[in-house]
């Protein structure tokens, strides 16, 4: 959690999914009811769109990039949060998020926060702005 004492470069990592199921990406398209078949439909995603497979919502890797956030200010503390999807996530990927403090003014800090899967590849890129818990 960020505190008082946090300083401009600080880096805050989380592993926010070990090996990504096709049934948390099916239970997210219920969450949100976004049911591209991209996302749900095999045959549909391989022989009409031409991709190797299903893969993840991208608001989903938004989602899941956004507990690091919440886990370092807390739910009231998460001022802005946007980000650009760089690359599909895969069922049976492994995610790390990670924020790095870039900027402090008055109790308010920018972060720029990364997510990258096992093999090292930004599959999501953005900003945020918290507010320092307490």
């Amino acid at each position: 959690m960020l505190d008082a004492s946090t300083k401009v470069g600080d880096v805050h990592e989380l592993a926010i999914v070990d090996d990504l199921t096709r049934t948390q990406i099916v239970q997210y398209a219920g969450a949100s009811g976004d049911y591209n078949p991209l996302h749900s439909d095999e045959p549909f995603a391989k022989g009409v769109a031409g991709y190797p497979g299903v893969f993840a919502h991208g608001m989903l890797t938004m989602a899941m990039t956004g507990r690091l956030l919440v886990d370092l200010a807390g739910p009231e503390g998460l001022l802005s949060y946007g980000v650009r999807f760089k690359s599909q996530v895969w069922p049976g990927d492994t995610l790390t998020a990670t924020a790095t403090v870039t900027e402090i003014a008055d109790g308010v800090l920018d972060l720029s926060v990364v997510t990258t899967n096992q093999r090292g590849e930004e599959v999501l890129a953005g900003t945020a702005s918290v507010r320092i818990p307490g």
